[in-house]
């Protein structure tokens, strides 16, 4: 299994107010398989047909994942290796932090920021592997 490489898009995450019909139409249009993520109560871990290990993630209302008022969208996000710096990063080039670092149970440190055109994206450092 091949490993993501630091600044690129590594992740996709749709949110749907909705997620059972939203599993219904991408599953039928794309083939994609929907698991419950045992890390995260109400995220769908979401893979290809053929795929090795998930690629991306279905946010429902009520998680962190899920941003009220942007709910039903799908975002981008980059692995980096310093979510936090990434942030401060984002705000010196004239971006804006929406969502500050975020991080879950299982180690995943997150957040969601804008450029400066108002495009939504997300920043992510997955859980460190077991010592």
């Amino acid at each position: 299994m091949t490993v993501p490489m630091f600044n690129t898009v590594a992740w996709f995450q749709v949110g749907a107010a909705a997620p059972e019909d939203a599993r219904r139409f991408y599953g039928e249009l794309f083939g994609w398989r929907f698991q419950h993520d045992p890390a995260e109560d109400g995220y769908d871990l979401i893979s290809y047909p053929g795929a090795d290990r998930p690629s991306g993630g279905l946010a429902h209302p009520g998680t962190e994942a899920f941003v009220e008022g942007k709910d039903d969208q799908a975002l981008f996000l980059v692995l980096v290796e310093d979510v936090a710096a990434m942030c401060e990063r984002t705000e010196r080039l004239g971006g804006k932090v929406e969502l500050p670092v975020t991080a879950t149970g299982s180690g995943l440190k997150y957040a969601y920021v804008v450029d400066p055109a108002g495009n939504r994206f997300g920043l992510f450092t997955p859980p460190l592997p077991p010592a």
